[in-house]
């Protein structure tokens, strides 16, 4: 090859690697769906005007509206916040938002260390499950926080799972990677998918009556959310070791350190087990504090970010569909 030729093909290539390398950071532009977000009282407490109230309705559901956030996993301190996004069904449909609604254990900040010794929990969700919201039934409990995974072994956190397991519910625990393996032993299925019926594992006992019942009554089953996949840094090969031993469970990946890299993208090792799992993360805001509102349209566009470096399949199944999926929301024409 001449030394003309040779400069031709060297700047071809060097135009082709731009072109690859933008079109493999395009930005994620679908809907999304946030699988963790908090109406917590510091954000507004709803019989109450401003200053009480720094964020009234109008303002998180513009917020979600702007960022294209279609679905929210809903969850607050106390329930409050959660039940005020489920009941305003004309403003939430005029946002295009849908509201999924956990319960949360919390009643105030004090229940973040003790709600696992705490017995009246159970009557508290019991009872919240009891009145449903207008948005639908409660579909899952949390977030909850295990600061000790040994307490994932106490009376009130088996009570819990046995019960989300009974009510076909999701659980979305802020925990370690030691609580995964206690919480899972909690179930009847311990984190499995459910044999074919007649035909239970052998080693998994068939599934009780109450369980049968929560399937038919719609869904699949009892999925573990783990909030942040790990905030403690759990490294990703236990990450993937844990995904591998529990289909049941999901990760969401709001606050998980070591995410992403150069540019905004996924780190490699975080980008290769998505690849490798991509039915099972979520995307999240976290609005835990109102810090967490002021920069919620920065926080999904980050979001919005490294979803455009995946290939479209995988990002539309992250940012929206395993949500969707998974809670029955109907995928928005628009």
């Amino acid at each position: 090859m001449s030394a003309v030729g040779l400069i031709r093909f060297s700047g071809l290539a060097l135009v082709a690697g731009w072109v690859l390398s933008a079109a493999a950071q395009q930005t994620y532009t679908g809907p999304l769906f946030d699988a963790h977000l908090h109406y917590n009282d510091e954000a507004c407490v709803h019989d109450a005007p401003a200053p009480g109230c720094p964020h009234p309705l109008p303002d998180v559901l513009a917020r979600m509206q702007t960022s294209g956030v279609r679905a929210v996993l809903a969850n607050s301190r106390p329930n409050d916040g959660t039940r005020a996004l489920a009941t305003a069904r004309e403003q939430t449909h005029a946002a295009g938002v849908t509201v999924v609604p956990f319960v949360r254990l919390y009643r105030n900040r004090a229940d973040y260390n003790n709600w696992f010794r705490d017995g009246t929990i159970v009557d508290l969700v019991q009872a919240e499950l009891a009145k449903g919201t207008p948005a639908g039934p409660y579909r899952g409990l949390g977030e909850f926080h295990l600061y000790d995974s040994a307490n994932a072994n106490g009376p009130v956190a088996k009570q819990l799972m046995a019960l989300a397991e009974d009510k076909n519910l999701a659980i979305l625990a802020h925990v370690d990677d030691a609580a995964i393996d206690l919480l899972m032993a909690h179930t009847l299925l311990k984190g499995q998918i459910d044999p074919p019926p007649g035909r239970p594992k052998a080693d998994q006992p068939p599934r009780g009556a109450a369980t049968r019942a929560a399937a038919e009554r719609g869904g699949d089953g009892l999925r573990l959310i783990w909030a942040h996949t790990g905030i403690g840094g759990t490294p990703v090969a236990r990450v993937e070791q844990l995904m591998a031993r529990y289909p049941r469970l999901m990760g969401e990946l709001s606050y998980r350190p070591g995410l992403t890299c150069d540019g905004g993208q996924l780190c490699p090792e975080w980008r290769a087990l998505l690849l490798k799992y991509p039915d099972r993360f979520m995307i999240g805001s976290d609005t835990w504090i109102n810090q967490r509102w002021l920069y919620y349209g920065e926080l999904m566009q980050g979001y919005r970010t490294w979803l455009g470096g995946l290939p479209a399949d995988v990002a539309r199944r992250i940012g929206w569909d395993n949500g969707a999926r998974l809670f029955g929301v109907p995928t928005p024409k628009n």
